[in-house]
């Protein structure tokens, strides 16, 4: 097909983004847009299935592009990050805005929310200023239909210049208006909508655009080039010079004109911080009067169910105490639908364990190697499973819930003055709350943080809430002692005690930011912009599903797959001897002082320091280093853990310092050499492992000592 290289591959943009074309006739389209419009379901239902992904050169944003065809001509879609501005507050901010202007995409697709279009229209603007060839999508008009609000798509692109199209994109057939849109906007480009800033802001652009225009031969649009070199944004000048391949500034009749357009902005006292506000006000004001000459509201009162919802979770005294009675209610319902599950799997496996060992037995495998498959790595993947799975498959589907309702982002918002008072910010509460479901995710999703000192800081204190594998222990144990024969408490109390431990430990997290904040990671909190998207009714099968296969089944599958080989060794240790003691048991007793100090055991920290590579495995090994065959008991069977337990010492005191202990000790290794990677250095990564190990023991001795005066 006559392909180059210069057309396909690296080198086909200067982003150094590496496009693949299918052919040199097609057309690169970038889909820009603000978080939470619908872009990526733009994206994926035009491209389907052919897409791929990876991170953007030199940084640890995402990328995706994908190939759609039309009757025309096939596109290259890229997917760029989310984001509110183009003025490069952040790394997303910086990719979108380095691949618009300099990727040279053949057009750009703006996706619009249509239920908030004003607050859109900032990043519409501040595209049309970069590119002559941009098209709207106008995206949830279905959502915005149920709302009373109607769109003058039509007066919309008449305004703005540029065309403008309607779509729902959950719905695939919106998208062909999309598709004919491209076509035409790819075919030959529009400049559209300019911006008009006071008289003498737009006499400097003036006095700039004629050099700019001549030294950038038209590769970049004049006159946003000559706002932006009154900007002096460093960042920008860099790009701008390596695009070029030169020092753009140096060129003396474009340095003069630029002191010029400077002397005119301070002859009208307009200074350099000003200049941003002014920019920035003008677009709002554009955006403000083409939305007031577009939108109509049917319903005068459209989002009154919205803010009256907000008056309860987000409100001053409301907030909080909602949001821990949220997480109250779906730990309740996961211990309390939990444990049936558990015990079911306990018998299925036991089951299944018979059949197994009769299996080997009868084909004549060794006794020792039959003996570590069905006691060693059976019964500690079967215990894994049995313990995991039920509070996984209960938790998830709910917390997704709270997720597609909208209603995390409120989260974020409820948390930040609570997090700026410990010299963070509130996009933090974000991160822990990806964090419930794995503490490496946790951490990666901290690239949601602008502020590279706020991102740091959680990524040190991250491991504070429960991740999947500490999550099901937490419940186990709970349920032992607080639900069954020890206990005798009801399993509403069960989930207050430990939704209480889990605010215990986001206290200890923040009392900890606060002091990294004051000593080695010293600065003042950031400002940023957080969307707080309409309340939506969550789509009850995509919420299953998602559960399901993104979250519990890799997880689990990522238990399994440390617990069988973690099952084996566990066994061997079990059943070699040392004087007449097996390893495990060696060590255990080395560890004992340790533990007693702490209200546990030898057994109990020896545990913990095995499953280092993975928590699910810490029960396990307590439950085979307890039992005097070196082999577990039952494969998550509770009633029979619990005996055992008691058996070896366990009471409540012991079963409180192992939830606190669970909820702050070592990251689990994945988690640690995600923070190596995201962080690049080994002293954070350290700092990491130290904090929540420091945090776990010095509140097991005080509880040790307050049980032991009590």
């Amino acid at each position: 097909m006559g392909l180059t290289k210069s057309s396909v591959g690296v080198g086909a943009v200067d982003s150094g983004l590496e496009i693949k074309k299918q052919s040199e006739t097609d057309k690169i389209i970038a889909l820009a847009g603000n978080p939470n419009v619908g872009k990526s379901t733009v994206f994926n239902a035009l491209t389907g299935l052919n897409q791929h992904t990876g991170n953007w050169p030199g940084k640890t944003v995402r990328s995706a592009q994908g190939f759609c065809r039309t009757r025309k001509r096939g596109y290259v879609l890229v997917d760029i990050p989310g984001t509110y501005s183009l003025m490069a507050h952040s790394a997303e901010e910086e990719v979108a805005r380095n691949f618009i202007c300099f990727g040279e995409p053949d057009a750009v697709v703006v996706v619009c929310d249509a239920t908030s279009l004003e607050r859109n229209l900032n990043l519409v603007l501040q595209t049309i200023e970069i590119s002559k060839s941009v098209t709207v999508c106008v995206n949830l008009m279905d959502e915005a239909k149920k709302r009373g609000i109607e769109i003058d798509l039509k007066g919309l692109s008449e305004l703005l210049g540029v065309p403008v199209v309607g779509t729902a994109a959950r719905n695939k057939k919106t998208l062909s208006d999309l598709t004919n849109a491209l076509d035409g906007i790819a075919a030959a480009g529009t400049r559209g909508f300019r911006v008009r800033y006071p008289e003498p802001v737009e006499k400097a652009i003036a006095a700039i655009m004629p050099e700019a225009e001549r030294l950038s031969y038209g590769r970049l649009d004049s006159r946003w080039l000559s706002l932006r070199l009154l900007d002096r944004d460093p960042s920008l000048i860099k790009e701008i010079n390596a695009y070029f391949g030169e020092d753009f500034l140096k060129s003396p009749a474009l340095f003069s004109a630029v002191k010029n357009a400077e002397g005119i902005l301070c002859e009208n006292g307009i200074t350099h911080n000003e200049l941003k506000d002014i920019t920035v006000s003008a677009l709002m004001s554009a955006a403000e009067e083409i939305a007031a000459a577009t939108v109509k509201y049917k319903k005068e009162k459209y989002s009154l169910r919205d803010r009256r919802l907000d008056k309860i979770f987000t409100g001053k005294f409301t907030a909080l105490p909602v949001t821990a009675a949220l997480l109250a209610v779906i730990f309740w319902l996961t211990i309390v639908g939990a444990n049936y599950p558990s015990e079911l799997l306990s018998s299925f496996f036991s089951y299944l364990e018979g059949k197994l060992l009769y299996g080997l037995t009868s084909i004549g495998i060794p006794n020792a190697v039959k003996n570590a498959v069905v006691f060693g790595i059976w019964r500690v993947t079967a215990t894994v499973v049995s313990v995991m799975l039920p509070p996984m498959a209960i938790f998830f589907p709910f917390f997704t819930l709270l997720e597609d309702s909208g209603y995390l982002p409120r989260i974020a918002y409820n948390s930040d003055k609570p997090f700026k008072r410990c010299g963070s910010c509130g996009k933090q509460a974000l991160t822990v709350c990806m964090g419930f479901g794995c503490n490496a995710a946790g951490v990666v999703g901290c690239r949601i943080i602008d502020s590279p000192r706020e991102r740091l800081l959680a990524m040190l204190t991250n491991n504070f809430v429960p991740c999947n594998g500490r999550f099901p222990m937490l419940i186990s144990v709970i349920t032992m002692f607080f639900i069954g024969v020890s206990g005798g408490g009801s399993s509403f109390l069960a989930a207050i005690f430990l939704t209480s431990f889990i605010i215990l430990s986001i206290g200890v997290s923040m009392a900890l930011t606060k002091i990294l904040s004051k000593t080695v990671l010293k600065g003042l909190p950031s400002s940023y912009t957080l969307e707080l998207p309409p309340y939506r009714r969550p789509q009850i099968g995509r919420v299953i599903v998602r559960s399901v296969f993104d979250r519990t089944l890799f997880v689990l599958g990522r238990a399994v797959a440390v617990a069988a080989p973690a099952g084996l060794i566990i066994w061997l240790a079990a059943n070699i001897s040392i004087n007449g003691a097996n390893v495990l048991s060696v060590c255990a007793a080395v560890l004992d002082p340790i533990g007693k100090i702490m209200g546990l055991d030898g057994v109990i920290l020896l545990a913990f320091i095995l499953g280092f590579p993975a928590n699910e495995t810490v029960i396990p090994i307590i439950i085979m280093t307890y039992a005097a065959s070196g082999t577990i008991g039952g494969a998550g069977n509770l009633s029979e853990t619990l005996a055992l337990f008691l058996s070896n010492g366990w009471s409540v005191r012991t079963a409180v310092c192992f939830i606190i202990f669970t909820l702050m000790h070592w990251p689990c290794s994945t988690t640690l050499l995600t923070i190596k990677k995201e962080t690049g250095s080994l002293k954070w990564t350290v700092l990491a492992f130290l904090l929540p190990t420091a945090a776990g023991v010095l509140l097991c001795i005080a509880a040790n000592l307050i049980f032991k005066l009590l």
